[in-house]
């Protein structure tokens, strides 16, 4: 049987358009005539469609933060994988993940300041988080002395921090080091296997 292409629907055109906008100037910034020229279609049609720019943002932004935490959940809901292993996943999903959307974290940063609480409240992780397999094998390490911190949340912004900083600060670390795009994309590349070892070394460090 001969598989079809199914056309994109409207609605979803407007949807990555708008994603895409979004992601690179921030909710101030967007017109929603910016994102009808690029879905390429007219503004009265896209307006049918979303009532309004911030019904259409809530919607970017509950997918976009939704998504990028769900690739951290799964990892920490593994119960096939260690402690270790956890960290090394994590690691590479979010670098090969942000080094092909380097928009996503800036704008998830900016945006959340405006209205974290409502948005985190559609987003259960922190329950999710704290019944995680993670935690369990957490606490555990904590218990046999593997691990010097207590607090498992230090040891999540430790780790995402490793990951998602030098993209932040992507413009800044070029202009220091004078690294061209292939340059920095090969550090990055290269902060997989360094991050994990780094890691392993924090989690006996004394306060």
């Amino acid at each position: 049987m001969e598989n079809k292409k199914v056309d994109t629907t409207t609605e979803e055109k407007i949807k990555e358009a708008a994603r895409t906008i979004f992601h690179k100037k921030g909710y101030a910034a967007t017109r929603t005539r910016d994102i009808a020229e690029e879905a390429g279609i007219n503004l009265a049609l896209l307006n049918y469609y979303f009532r309004s720019k911030e019904k259409l943002f809530d919607i970017i932004m509950f997918e976009t933060v939704s998504g990028f935490f769900q690739r951290m959940v799964s990892v920490l809901n593994d119960e096939h994988s260690s402690l270790d292993q956890k960290v090394e996943v994590i690691v590479s999903n979010y670098i090969d993940f942000v080094t092909k959307e380097p928009c996503i974290p800036i704008f998830i940063l900016s945006e959340l300041r405006g209205n974290a609480s409502g948005l985190l409240e559609r987003l259960p992780y922190k329950q999710i988080i704290f019944s995680s397999v993670f935690l369990k094998q957490y606490q555990e390490a904590v218990e046999e002395g593997e691990i010097t911190e207590p607090n498992p949340l230090q040891f999540l912004i430790n780790l995402l921090g490793l990951v998602i900083f030098p993209f932040i600060a992507k413009p800044l670390l070029q202009e220091v080091s004078g690294a061209n795009e292939i340059q920095f994309d090969k550090m990055m590349q290269e902060r997989k296997k360094l991050i994990p070892v780094w890691v392993k070394a924090m989690k006996k460090g004394k306060i």
